[in-house]
C-alpha cells in the first residue's frame, strides 16, 4: 500500500477515535444530553414497535378484506359459468353445439360481471386425462398471465370438484406486484371437467398500505422529535438550576465564600437554593472564624517564639558560663549545669522549629535554590552524623548507584531533611547498621535511609509526619528531638515538589525515602529506589569504587 494511503488511513482512524472520545466525554459530562438521548432512544424503540404492529395489522386487514371480496366474486363467476353450460347444453345436441362460441360467450359474461378492481383476466382450461364425446378447446382473455397459475393450485382445483369450492393462492405478477390467483372446477355436459381461473392485481392494496406506512413513518419521526424537544425543555428547566448550583459550589470550593445561588419562586428548586445558601452562610462564618483563629495562632506562635529569643539568649549565655565552670562545682551542682546546658540547647532548637512551622503555616517560605550534587551532600551529612552513630553502636554506609550530577535544590533544607532521617535512624536503630541509598533515573533523584531497629506498627505509619507525635509516648528522646523534625521534613519536601515515603515493619526496621525531581517545576515521576531498597551488588564496595561504577549516570 502506498505511504500516502497509509497516512490517510491513519489520519482517518485518528479522527474517528478522537470524535468517539469527544462524544463519550460529552455523554459522561452532560446530564441534559444523556437524559434527552435516552428518552429519544427509548421513545424511538417504542414508537417503532407500535408502528410495526400497526402496519402489520393494517396490512392484514386490507388483505383479508380484498381476499373476501375476490373470493365472493370468483364464486359468483363460477356459478354463472356453470349455469350457462348447464342451461345451453341441456336442450341442445352437443355434437352440433358450437362449444367454442359458448366458451367465449361465458368468458365475456364473466368479465362483464366482474366489479372488483384489479382483475387481469379469466381463463378456462381442460382438466387433463379425460376422454369425452366432445372437447372444448381452452380459452382465455388477452391479458391473462398463464405463468402465475402454479401446479399446486391446479392440483387443488382438479382434486376438489364442486361449484362451491373456490381455491386461491398469492402470486407475484410480472411487474413484481402482489396478486391473487383463484380457481374452481366446472362440469361441462358431454365435455368433461374444465378449470376456471381468475387473476387479480393487488397493486391498489399495496399502494394503500405503502401510503399508510409512509404516514406512520413520518408521524413516528415527528412524534419522537417532539418528545425529544419536550424532554429537552423539561430537563433544561430542572438541570439549569442544578448547573447553577454546581458552578456556585465550585466557586465556593475555590475560596469565593460570598457566592450564592439565586432564589426564585417557592418550588423544590427554590427550597434547595435557600437551604444551600443557608449552609454556605454557616460555612462562611465558620471558615472565617477558623481562618482568624489560625491567623491568631500563627501570629501567637511567631510572636512568642520571637519574644522568647531575648530571654533565651540571656539564659544561654549564663548557662554557658556555668557549664564552662562545672569542673569547680560539687558533683550535684555540676550535673545540674550539664542538664541546664542540654535543655537550653533543646529549647533553642524547639524555638527555631516553631518559627519554621509558623512560616510554613503562613505560606511565607521560599526556596534558596542552587546547583547541588546530591551524593556529595548526602555523604557530607552522613560524615557529620558518624560520631553520634558510633556512640550508639551503629555504622552508616552510603550506597550511591546514581545521582552523580548537579540538581537545583535548596541545600540547607535537604540537609535538614537528611539530618532528621539520620537522627531517627540512629535513635531507633538499636545499634544496628544503617544504610543510606542514593540513586537516580531520567526524571528523579532519591535518597533512602534504612535502619534495622524496632520498626513502627502499621496503624501508626500514617501519623509519623504529624507534629509532636511519637509511636511510644513513654520512650525518651535520647537525641533531644523536638517532635517537629519529620513534619518539617515533609514541608520541605513538598516545597521541592517531591515525595517523602515511609516503610516499616516491627522488628525489621524502618526506611524513609526522599524523591526529588531532576528538573524544577516538573513532576518527579516514579522513584528510582524501591521501598525499601534491595541489596545491590555495589553494596560491598567502597565509596570511590561506587563513584567509578556510576560515572556514566
Amino acid at each position: 500500500m502506498p505511504k500516502v494511503s497509509q497516512v490517510r488511513i491513519l489520519t482517518r482512524r485518528g479522527w474517528i477515535r478522537g470524535a468517539a472520545s469527544r462524544v463519550i466525554h460529552f455523554w459522561r459530562a452532560s446530564l441534559q444530553f444523556r437524559t434527552v438521548a435516552i428518552t429519544v432512544m427509548l421513545s424511538g424503540i417504542a414508537v417503532t414497535g407500535i408502528g410495526l404492529f400497526m402496519s402489520a395489522s393494517i396490512g392484514n386487514s386490507l388483505f383479508e378484506a380484498r381476499l373476501h371480496q375476490v373470493l365472493a366474486e370468483s364464486g359468483r363467476a363460477t356459478e354463472l359459468a356453470q349455469g350457462v353450460f348447464d342451461s345451453d347444453l341441456a336442450t341442445t345436441d352437443p355434437t352440433r353445439t358450437d362449444l367454442e362460441s359458448l366458451s367465449n360467450t361465458t368468458l365475456s359474461n364473466i368479465r362483464a360481471t366482474t366489479t372488483s378492481p384489479g382483475g387481469l383476466g379469466v381463463a378456462l382450461y381442460r382438466t387433463p386425462g379425460q376422454q369425452t364425446p366432445v372437447t372444448l378447446q381452452p380459452s382465455k382473455s388477452r391479458l391473462f398471465p398463464d405463468e402465475v397459475i402454479s401446479n399446486e393450485l391446479r392440483l387443488s382445483v382438479e382434486n376438489n370438484p364442486g361449484v362451491d369450492r373456490v381455491w386461491w393462492q398469492s402470486v407475484a405478477l410480472s411487474g413484481g406486484g402482489p396478486g391473487l390467483a383463484v380457481g374452481s372446477l366446472l362440469t361441462v355436459p358431454n365435455a368433461g371437467f374444465y378449470e376456471l381461473y381468475l387473476v387479480y392485481d393487488l397493486g391498489d392494496v399495496q399502494e394503500s398500505l405503502t401510503l399508510i406506512q409512509q404516514t406512520l413513518i413520518f408521524g413516528s419521526i415527528a412524534l419522537v422529535l417532539l418528545i425529544g424537544l419536550v424532554t429537552f425543555v423539561v430537563v433544561r428547566l430542572v438541570v439549569g438550576p442544578v448547573r447553577v448550583a454546581a458552578a456556585v459550589s465550585e466557586r465556593l470550593a475555590a475560596g469565593q465564600l460570598e457566592q450564592r445561588i439565586p432564589e426564585r419562586g417557592e418550588d423544590v428548586i427554590a427550597t434547595l437554593a435557600r437551604s444551600f445558601n443557608g449552609m454556605a452562610d454557616t460555612l462562611q462564618e465558620q471558615i472565617t472564624k477558623l481562618a482568624e483563629l489560625s491567623r491568631l495562632q500563627q501570629s501567637f506562635v511567631a510572636d512568642v517564639s520571637h519574644e522568647l529569643r531575648t530571654p533565651l539568649t540571656t539564659i544561654r549565655l549564663a548557662g554557658d558560663v556555668l557549664y564552662d565552670q562545672r569542673g569547680r562545682f560539687p558533683a550535684a551542682t555540676a550535673r545540674t549545669a550539664e542538664l541546664l546546658h542540654t535543655q537550653v540547647e533543646r529549647f533553642e532548637t524547639l524555638l527555631a522549629d516553631l518559627l519554621e512551622v509558623s512560616r510554613f503555616d503562613a505560606g511565607a517560605v521560599e526556596l534558596e535554590l542552587e546547583q547541588v550534587n546530591l551524593v556529595r551532600l548526602t555523604e557530607g551529612e552522613v560524615d557529620s552524623m558518624r560520631l553520634l552513630a558510633s556512640e550508639r553502636g551503629s555504622t552508616i554506609e552510603v550506597i550511591a548507584t546514581g545521582g552523580y550530577f548537579d540538581v537545583e535544590l535548596d541545600a540547607r533544607r535537604i540537609r535538614r531533611i537528611l539530618g532528621n532521617l539520620l537522627g531517627n535512624a540512629i535513635e531507633h536503630g538499636e545499634g544496628k547498621p544503617i544504610e543510606v541509598w542514593v540513586d537516580s533515573n531520567e526524571s528523579a533523584v532519591a535518597v533512602a535511609v534504612r535502619d534495622h531497629g524496632v520498626g513502627i506498627a502499621e496503624e501508626n505509619l500514617q501519623r509519623v509526619f504529624d507534629r509532636f507525635w511519637r509511636a511510644d509516648p513513654s520512650r525518651k528522646r535520647t537525641l533531644g528531638g523536638t517532635g517537629l523534625g519529620l513534619s518539617i521534613a515533609m514541608e520541605d519536601t513538598t516545597l521541592h515538589r517531591g515525595s517523602l515515603d515511609v516503610w516499616s515493619e516491627p522488628g525489621l526496621g524502618t526506611c524513609f525515602r526522599l524523591t526529588l525531581p531532576r528538573t524544577r517545576n516538573e513532576p518527579a515521576g516514579e522513584s528510582p529506589l524501591a521501598l525499601p531498597p534491595g541489596d545491590l551488588p555495589l553494596a560491598g564496595k567502597s565509596a570511590s569504587d561506587r563513584r567509578k561504577g556510576a560515572d556514566g549516570d
